[in-house]
C-alpha cells in the first residue's frame, strides 16, 4: 500500500492534463466508440485493466477476469453522470494519466491483492475517466449516445487486454506479463511528462 500511495502522489504531482480531452467530437456513438481508440492515454489504460485482470485471474480469483473491468465499466459510467452534473473534481486528468502508470506498474510487480483492492482501485481510476468525459460533454451534444459508443469501445479494450494478458502469459509466463506492464508504466510517464 506505501508503494500505491507514494506512486499516486508523485504522478498527481507531475501529471499534465490528460491526452485526449480536447478538440475531439463529441456528438455520437461513433464518436464516442472512436475515443478511446484515439487517445493514448484510453486506449492504454483500458488495455491495462484487462491486463491486470487476466493476471490476477490467471494467478488468484478467476472471477477477477470479469470483475476488475465490469467495476471499471460501472464506475465509469457514474463517474461521466456527475462529471455532466457540472460538480468540479480537481485532478481527475492526474487520475487519468495517473491510472495507466500505475496500473502499468502493478501488472510489472504482479502483486497477490485481495479481489476488492484491484476492484476498487480500478473503479478510482474510472470515475476519473467517466468525469473527465461527462464535464466535457456540452448541453447540445447527445451525451446517451456519445456513452454508448464509449461503453462498447471500452468493454472491446477490456477483452482485448484480456487476451493480451492471457496471451503475454502464455508465451512468456510471468516475465511477459511483466515486460507488458513495464512498458505500459514507461508510455504513461511519458504521457505524463507531455
Amino acid at each position: 500500500m506505501r508503494f500505491i500511495t507514494l506512486a499516486t502522489a508523485a504522478l498527481v504531482v507531475t501529471a499534465s492534463a490528460a491526452q485526449a480531452h480536447t478538440g475531439h467530437p463529441i456528438d455520437s456513438a461513433s464518436a464516442g466508440a472512436l475515443h478511446p481508440l484515439t487517445g493514448l492515454d484510453h486506449l492504454l489504460a483500458m488495455l491495462g485493466v484487462g491486463i491486470w485482470a487476466a493476471h490476477i485471474g490467471a494467478t488468484g480469483d478467476r472471477r477477477a477476469t470479469w470483475l476488475v473491468p465490469a467495476s471499471f465499466v460501472v464506475v465509469m459510467t457514474l463517474g461521466a453522470i456527475v462529471g455532466l452534473s457540472g460538480v468540479p473534481l480537481p485532478l481527475a486528468e492526474a487520475g487519468i494519466v495517473g491510472s495507466v502508470v500505475l496500473i502499468g506498474l502493478l501488472i510489472a510487480a504482479t502483486p497477490r491483492l485481495p479481489l476488492w483492492a484491484p476492484m476498487g482501485l480500478v473503479a478510482l481510476f474510472a470515475f476519473c475517466h467517466g468525469f473527465a468525459h461527462g464535464e466535457e460533454m456540452p448541453a447540445a451534444s447527445s451525451a446517451l449516445a456519445y456513452g454508448a459508443g464509449f461503453l462498447v469501445a471500452t468493454i472491446a479494450l477490456h477483452g482485448a487486454g484480456i487476451a493480451v494478458g492471457l496471451l503475454a502469459r502464455r508465451l512468456s509466463g510471468q516475465l511477459g506479463v511483466r515486460v507488458v506492464g513495464g512498458a505500459m508504466a514507461l508510455a504513461g510517464i511519458a504521457l505524463a511528462a507531455t
